[in-house]
């Protein structure tokens, strides 16, 4: 399985909009059947700062996700939205096994 988190930073009056659409997004994406689980994460300290932590259960499933209308609307919705642009770390899962998801 690999874990991608996805960093974004939020223009301060597109902060609830981009939440709803990142919500919305992520409702969806744990349905499809290569999502293992998806985050939204809002930092604390500053709402203008997000983390989606994304767990595929392989690769296919990434691509997979992109193809999606959820994904497409997510990425359209938000795209003015975004300070900078957004910025993803791509991680192998070491533990909980992968059976556990």
């Amino acid at each position: 399985m690999l874990a991608v988190h996805v960093s974004v930073h939020v223009v301060a009056d597109g902060v609830d909009a981009f939440r709803s659409a990142s919500l919305e997004n992520a409702r969806q994406s744990v349905t499809e059947p290569g999502i293992a689980r998806f985050d939204v994460l809002q930092q604390a300290d500053d709402p203008t700062r997000f983390v989606l932590v994304e767990v595929y259960r392989d690769e296919a499933a990434t691509l997979a996700h992109k193809q999606t209308p959820h994904y497409a609307a997510w990425r359209d919705a938000v795209a003015d939205l975004m300070a900078e642009p957004r910025s993803a770390i791509r991680y192998t899962t070491q533990f909980p096994a992968d059976d556990r998801w």
